[in-house]
């Protein structure tokens, strides 16, 4: 068992129908290289069930404390069936990048089943329609909430379905790992842990509350005379800015990585700014042939990972 941390759990409670806290992402493969030239459905089930166990959050549920006393916890779901999340399915007709955009986006749409561990998968056939793909390429396309991917550091759902060599060596069965308590805890074990937890937290108050009440005072005293430190996250009105739905849009587009990198190196940045200032770009010029382009400035919210790794 394992409690969610506070940014973790803030997600968690953020979750609502038309705003679900999943990311996802989308690749497409081409099986060419594969044995046989050819991959199978029960051989992506059983790669996936074999690299789970590397990933012990993957088969853990979310466990809420009664009332909302406390944090939530991820306990081990008993029975995780990994072909609930493990889905496959095929374009309709004809099958092509438009139907594929479609698809993708009305399966994001969908907000994750928050009684299941956190994460879905779905394996999508039928792609020999989208020019420039080889024959019998397939996608992948994973959603997970975003509690869950911040709780494995962000980068394991990567790691747990791709290899950086094509023969990898094989893992090291006699290595131990890591393993959840099965036994889901009751109400009395979940109240006794917020009460331990909440004394702890009241501690914690009380030993900053001085820097904290010089750090408010200084606040308050800002906001009365108009000066005080803060982000404009004032944004003009376009039609982005609205009441938000469940439904969602997806498209992409291709850019080379080599590009990327000498744009970055002689601009000095990296190349998160790149990408950040082609997507600004394109708004920009979305908006202008719509007609539809601010005076001002648009504002926009970019996460960034600044969270130590045993923040708990």
């Amino acid at each position: 068992m394992k409690q969610l941390g506070i940014l973790d759990a803030a997600f968690i409670n953020l979750e609502r129908g038309s705003t679900p806290q999943h990311i996802a992402s989308l690749g497409i493969y081409d099986p060419s290289t594969a044995p046989g030239g050819k991959v199978r459905f029960k051989q992506l089930i059983a790669t996936f069930e074999r690299r789970l166990d590397n990933q012990p959050l993957f088969r853990t549920r979310l466990v809420q404390v009664p009332g909302g006393l406390d944090r939530p916890y991820w306990v081990k779901d008993e029975r995780f069936d990994v072909e609930f999340h493990l889905r496959h399915i095929a374009l309709p007709s004809p099958g092509d990048w438009r139907q594929l955009c479609i698809q993708v986006a009305r399966l994001h749409s969908r907000p994750l089943d928050m009684s299941k561990p956190l994460w879905e998968a779905y394996i999508i056939e039928g792609l020999d329609r989208i020019p420039g793909l080889p024959k019998g390429s397939f996608a992948i396309m994973v959603k997970i909430h975003h509690s869950l991917v911040d709780g494995m550091g962000g980068n394991s759902i990567a790691a747990l379905i791709h290899d950086l060599v094509p023969d990898p060596a094989p893992a090291d069965s006699d290595e131990p790992v890591p393993r959840l308590v099965d036994i889901t805890p009751g109400m009395a074990e979940l109240l006794s842990r917020a009460t331990v937890n909440g004394i702890k937290n009241v501690a914690g108050v009380v030993s900053g509350a001085a820097g904290n009440s010089l750090r408010l005072a200084r606040y308050a005293a800002g906001v009365a005379t108009g000066d005080y430190p803060g982000i404009d996250m004032q944004a003009p009105k376009t039609r982005f800015n609205q009441s938000v739905s469940p439904h969602r849009v997806f498209t992409a587009a291709e850019f080379s990585l080599q590009d990327f990198k000498a744009i970055k190196d002689a601009a000095g940045v990296k190349i998160n700014d790149v990408a950040l200032a082609v997507v600004g770009g394109a708004l920009q010029r979305y908006l202008d042939d719509l007609g539809e382009a601010p005076s001002a400035a648009l504002a926009a919210a970019i996460p960034v990972n600044m969270r130590a790794r045993r923040e708990s």
